[in-house]
């Protein structure tokens, strides 16, 4: 969240909702992204394949993935 707010980004956390809801809305250069964070070998729970079956959601795993989804790079 911090790098995104750094390069510009506006950033909500939804974190806290839980039922396969995304980690973030973010709005950016490209518009609105809702955004799931992922460690490297993290996996989406049964709630969150339900959700991103429905609705657009980017997975991210690294800084550099989070800001190139929503049209920033990392030299911001």
């Amino acid at each position: 969240m911090t790098a995104l707010r750094r390069c510009g980004a506006v950033v909500i956390d939804l974190s806290s909702i839980g039922r396969g809801v995304p980690d973030l809305l973010v709005y950016g250069d490209t518009g609105f992204v809702l955004m799931e964070i992922k460690s490297a070998r993290g996996r989406l729970t049964a709630d969150q394949e339900f959700f991103h079956a429905r609705v657009p959601v980017t997975v991210v795993h690294t800084v550099q993935e989070a800001l190139t989804a929503v049209g920033v790079n990392a030299g911001c």
